[in-house]
């Protein structure tokens, strides 16, 4: 069984992270469309067409049980398509992350912060608001974040950091919000400092973790007689640019086989 995980960059890898975590027995083989990141200034049509390519490439090459879109842009606009073309399950961030922060909440206001492209889709939103009609949302785009998390620059106790992270943040912590969504991929390593500077009330719903419980609730029957001490961990990408290896495995929390070059 290969849990397969696609992403436009290297920012899934905080999904396949979490997903080692809580299925540590499984494999997965991870697919970086690094040639053509990234995908927020892309048009819907073209954001699907790489998303179904690939699916294809993985669903060509792998064995797949599930295939997790971990790339938010693609999942606000391609994973219906991916499901009428699949024959496997196909998991977006959105979602479970929307699911997760409806049930953290306790007075429903939900902040979501993420790049500028995922805030104006209003994915976040519209999935909130099919959970909890009542839900009141307050999105903040923060493009600092991703070039701070490419670059290492996450520690809680880096005053430039904490300061940014205020920056961005103050505004909606003074809509009295008691949950945020992290709503990029890349987001999970700068927590630590975003809890920091947050109230103590305000929880974080991680879109990595909450895609990782997604796919295990879904699949544990399916996973629960899988055994082995060295699962497949299969890293795929469509460039390798410099520094890859040293951003990826910052992401993904381990070291990494040398990545496989595709050509979509």
């Amino acid at each position: 069984m290969t849990i397969g995980v696609f992403d436009s960059g290297v920012g899934g890898l905080t999904v396949l992270h979490a997903l080692h975590d809580e299925l540590p027995q499984v494999g997965t083989a991870y697919l970086g469309d690094t040639a053509r990141v990234p995908y927020g200034t892309r048009s819907a049509d073209t954001v699907i067409k790489y998303a179904l390519n690939a699916a294809q490439f993985l669903s060509e090459n792998e064995t797949l049980s599930v295939l997790v879109v971990a790339c938010n842009t693609a999942s606000a606009v391609a994973v219906e398509e991916l499901s009428k073309t699949l024959s496997v399950p196909v998991v977006g961030v959105i979602e479970p992350t929307a699911k997760h922060a409806v049930k953290l909440s306790n007075n429903q206001k939900i902040g979501v912060i993420g790049t500028s492209g995922t805030i104006q889709s209003q994915a976040y939103e519209t999935a909130i608001h099919k959970l909890s009609p009542d839900a009141q949302t307050f999105a903040k785009a923060c493009p600092l974040f991703v070039p701070l998390a490419e670059e290492g620059w996450t520690s809680p106790d880096d005053p430039l950091v904490c300061q940014i992270v205020e920056r961005y943040l103050g505004d909606l912590v003074k809509e009295d919000i008691d949950t945020l969504i992290l709503g990029c991929t890349h987001y999970p390593l700068l927590a630590s400092a975003i809890s920091k500077v947050l109230p103590p009330r305000i929880r974080l719903a991680d879109a990595a973790q909450a895609v990782a419980r997604e796919v295990a609730a879904h699949s544990s029957e399916e996973f629960e007689n899988e055994e082995s001490s060295r699962p497949l961990r299969r890293y795929y990408v469509t460039d390798v640019p410099k520094g890859f290896v040293r951003v990826a495995e910052r992401f993904l929390g381990a070291a990494i086989e040398k990545p496989i070059e595709v050509d979509l």
